[in-house]
């Protein structure tokens, strides 16, 4: 969320911010809530200390006397409006917090201004798409592929989207997840396992609730998320907690499989790997100083990058517009990796920060070294990598003749030194 502070001494500012998204939101509605809410905190504490003093007032009264009565009937009509208040005080911070989460976080000023994915800026392009495969063709027509990934039966135990990897396939997609950690510990990164599912507040936290919600998987008995990625049991980690300025930035990484409902997205380039409703990936986090952040982001960046270079896969680099930009995001980069046998770009990665969006619905601090003060942390997280977009490119991109696949060099290592995979 947004420093509250700031909101109310800079309105036009972020109205201009907010409007340069997606999203819409009513500012003035909100601070119509807000100020509404202060005046009613306002009123219920003068109230309540006339209510102290009364009643401390009273209790040194004799009990017999006709002022003592007097007083006692002006207490309990002073105690009704109290509780009158602090029941309207309540109803307001309710209306408040709904209000509150709903305002998203302003584009940074390198954000490019647009209005849709349309107007989203190629950074970079890497690699040499003529040098693929001749043979390419998209992965969910190889031949072989219905045997190696099985959809049919995935949708008669779980549903559409949730598929079965068999034999080698199933290795392939563990030597990915293998590499990827790897890489992402040689970075820096520390590894975690975590859970896959998530309370309302953690969901929260990182901003996938309330803006996220249709599209997530809740099992209403525990009210616990299905978490749509490691971001969020990560990046909760430190929730409520304050950290020492020497230790940032702190990055970790996490594979889980992640689950979304993908709802509305059906019927758009979804064959295949292309979308799926259950999937496996390593999330890259990172908490960092205020003043740092923007720096980390490029290294993060960078980090997944690296990764799509080692696996020889053409990319590109796209900076995100305000009008594509996500909600907690504040600064956000995709990486899309060229999927030869569709003759399209398959988004595998985005790196975003989030000033302190996050950190402030989570309050997550660290403790200043100049002053002793806490501040919010920024976070950041990036993707590094998803699997099955980058398993969809190595499938069309190196698919042979004999329909065997020429396994990415840094991947032969993980495959016990098969240089070509057979399905």
């Amino acid at each position: 969320m947004l420093d509250l502070k700031f909101l109310r001494e800079n309105v036009d500012f972020i109205k201009a911010g907010v409007a340069k998204k997606k999203f819409k939101v009513d500012i003035d509605a909100f601070l119509s809530v807000d100020a509404r809410r202060r005046q009613a905190i306002s009123e219920y504490e003068q109230l309540r200390s006339e209510q102290k003093q009364a009643s401390g007032k009273v209790a040194r009264m004799d009990k017999s006397s006709a002022e003592f009565a007097a007083n006692i009937t002006a207490l309990k009509q002073l105690s009704a409006q109290v509780k009158e208040l602090e029941l309207k005080v309540s109803e307001l911070d309710f209306a408040w917090n709904e209000a509150y989460l709903t305002i998203p976080n302003i584009p940074h000023e390198s954000v490019p201004i647009g209005k849709s994915d349309r107007d989203n800026v190629e950074l970079l392009v890497n690699g040499n798409m003529d040098s693929i495969s001749q043979y390419a063709i998209p992965h969910y027509d190889i031949p072989w592929f219905s045997s190696a990934v099985d959809f049919p039966r995935g949708v008669k135990v779980s549903g559409a989207g949730f598929p079965f990897y068999i034999g080698t396939m199933s290795r392939l997609v563990r030597a990915l997840v293998s590499f990827f950690l790897n890489e992402a510990r040689s970075n820096g990164y520390t590894e975690f396992s975590t859970p896959i599912l998530v309370n309302a507040a953690s969901a929260t936290a990182t901003g996938q609730l309330p803006d996220k919600e249709s599209q997530m998987y809740h099992d209403a008995q525990d009210d616990l998320y299905c978490i749509p990625t490691a971001e969020v049991p990560v990046t909760n980690f430190f929730r409520g907690e304050i950290l020492n300025e020497d230790d940032l930035p702190i990055c970790r990484c996490a594979h889980t499989p992640c689950f979304r409902r993908e709802a509305g997205s059906w019927g758009k380039d979804v064959r295949g790997l292309n979308r799926l409703h259950q999937f496996d990936k390593v999330e890259l986090v990172k908490w960092c100083h205020p003043g740092h952040s923007f720096d980390e982001l490029e290294k993060l960046r960078a980090d997944a990058e690296g990764i799509l270079r080692k696996l020889e896969l053409p990319y590109r680099v796209l900076l995100i517009c305000t009008g594509d930009i996500g909600f907690a995001h504040s600064k956000q980069y995709d990486l899309e990796v060229w999927a030869g046998g569709q003759k399209r770009w398959l988004e595998v990665s985005s790196c975003s920060n989030f000033t302190d969006f996050q950190a402030r619905r989570g309050d997550i601090k660290f403790r200043k070294k100049s002053d002793g003060k806490a501040q919010h942390v920024h976070t950041l997280n990036g993707s590094g990598l998803a699997v099955p977009r980058v398993l969809a490119a190595i499938l069309e991109n190196n698919l042979q003749k004999d329909g065997k696949i020429k396994v990415p060099k840094v991947l032969v290592p993980y495959m016990d030194g098969a240089e070509y995979l057979e399905f």
